[in-house]
């Protein structure tokens, strides 16, 4: 049964998400060439700690993964789509990096990830950064009371395929609040009017997961957890956490 929350929760959540928002932007303002993931964790963890909010990842242990995922942030770099766990790793001239972060206060949580290239950018990179970055954009404005959830599937994929994108298969976005990940899935493509029917109080996390080279394939590292493309391009990660409104979607964790 998919839950819908309340608006004292969806306070709360929008304070979670704020939360998320700053470590994003503590994280991406210290992303220099030289700069470890590892030391960007670092920063992330500091901005949680001090707003008095706890990380979601750190500790996180789905079924698919062989052990607890070890940071307080994602940090994928290249052909990295999601997942990869911060390492020694140094950013490189040129790097495509998403980071994704997740927190929360009083047991609800926020969820949210960018993509931005370290340094110079290379024009194709820019726009396969930008495009999923729209993509995300689309379906938060297909998020409306009375839609469905094919509407917004349909939005964020059209941007994908109209570039020439691959869309990582079996993942997409999700429900979110008293769990990081609640029902309801919410796919990266799909037909639009069709599927669950959108209710005010529905939150959920949506998140495109763009292949520059057009394969949705992907493989997983020994880590068991970094997600890269199986032709080994590029790949953007983009997402919100959002709630829906009478008044249409909200994004919960925007800077």
């Amino acid at each position: 049964m998919v839950e819908l929350k309340t608006p004292d929760e969806i306070a709360v959540m929008r304070e979670a998400g704020r939360v998320v928002a700053t470590a994003l932007a503590a994280t991406q303002e210290a992303a220099t060439v030289g700069t470890s993931l590892r030391e960007l964790d670092e920063i992330a963890a500091t901005v949680i700690s001090e707003a008095g909010a706890k990380p979601s990842f750190l500790h996180y242990h789905p079924r698919s993964a062989p052990s607890p995922f070890p940071a307080v942030i994602c940090t994928s770099v290249n052909d990295a789509v999601v997942h990869g766990i911060p390492t020694s790793y140094r950013l490189a001239e040129g790097d495509v990096l998403s980071v994704d972060c997740g927190a929360y206060i009083d047991g609800l949580h926020g969820d949210s990830a960018v993509t931005f290239i370290v340094g110079s950018a290379d024009p194709d990179d820019q726009r396969l950064v930008d495009e999923t970055r729209r993509a995300l954009h689309a379906g938060i404005a297909a998020a409306t009371p009375g839609a469905r959830m094919g509407d917004i599937a349909h939005a964020i994929g059209t941007v994908g395929r109209s570039q020439g994108f691959g869309l990582m298969e079996n993942h997409g976005g999700h429900g979110i609040g008293r769990a990081m990940h609640e029902d309801p899935f919410v796919p990266n493509e799909g037909k639009p009017g069709r599927g669950l029917r959108l209710r005010p109080g529905l939150v959920l996390a949506l998140e495109p997961m763009f292949i520059a080279g057009g394969n949705d394939r992907y493989r997983v590292d020994r880590d068991g957890w970094t997600l890269r493309s199986a032709d080994g391009s590029r790949a953007a990660h983009w997402e919100h956490t959002i709630a829906v409104t009478e008044d249409g979607p909200v994004i919960l964790t925007a800077r």
